[in-house]
Order: structure tokens, then sequence, then C-alpha cells
């Protein structure tokens, strides 16, 4: 099983689905996808699990983007996620969570193209893109080598 197919999997359950009808829309065996289920706590009444799922995360006993069990720590913040690797999917899966400042975004003019770009968080940025950095960083170089070896 493919971690798409898993993702599926947790986010077809969530909608109440039956074993069944997921390993029919996955193209996995109705068993594959209920052991699947029994190890990551999905098993049982596909709209009992999903009630329950839901009042875990919100609890935060479960990772938002996997289900997951997560062990809390004593002090400090509580996860919401088992690990980095969940943390950083589910923030890609979900940009319009990101609470960005509009004190922190700044119009500058890159020294490579001269076309205006946005920088968010970084005011002495020079370039508006890799390429542009690479461009006047590299290949400047080689015009000059050009223009040396011509004269």
């Amino acid at each position: 099983m493919t971690d798409a197919q898993a993702k599926q999997i947790n986010e077809m359950r969530m909608k109440g689905m039956g074993y069944k009808a997921i390993g029919m829309a996955i193209g996995l065996s109705r068993d594959i996808v209920r052991n699947y289920c029994k190890r990551h706590n999905l098993a049982g009444y596909a709209t009992v699990v999903s009630k329950n799922m839901k009042l875990m995360v919100d609890g935060k006993e479960v990772c938002h983007f996997c289900g997951n069990p997560i062990t809390q720590p004593k002090t400090g913040r509580p996860r919401r996620f088992c690990c980095e690797k969940c943390r950083r999917e589910w923030w890609k899966a979900h940009p319009e969570a990101v609470k960005k400042s509009e004190k922190a975004s700044y119009t500058l003019v890159c020294e490579q193209c001269g076309k205006p770009f946005i920088s968010y968080g970084n005011k002495n940025r020079k370039y508006c893109g890799r390429e542009c950095y690479f461009r006047h960083r590299f290949l400047a170089e080689e015009d000059m080598e050009d223009a040396v070896s011509e004269l």
C-alpha cells in the first residue's frame, strides 16, 4: 500500500465510507482496508468512527494529518501532529491556514531582471528567484571571461 492510498483511506473513512466501498474505489481488497483501519484506530461503524475521530482531533489526542495517537508532553505547547513529516504535509495541504502579517510583506526590485517582486519576511532579498541569482552570480563571470578572451 502506498502513502497516497493510506491518505485516501483516512479521508474516505472520515467521510463515513465502509471498508468494501473504500477498497473498490482505491483498488484494494476489503481485508487490506479493514486491517489498515484496525491498525490506525479507524475500525468500527464508519459514522461512529468519523464522529470519534473528529472529537479526538479536537481534543488533541490524535494527529491532525494521519490520525495516529499522540503522546502529549507534560509541559509546553500541546502537539497537533505525531511527527515532523505529518506536520509538513498538513501545512502543505492547507496553505489557507497560514496567518501572514501584512507588515512582513516587502515589495522589492530584482537586481538581475529589474522586475518587482514580493518578499515575505525578508527585506534584504536581492533577487526574485533562483534563476536570477544564478544568472547574476555565474553567467556574469562567464560574460567577463568571454570579453577578456576576445581582447
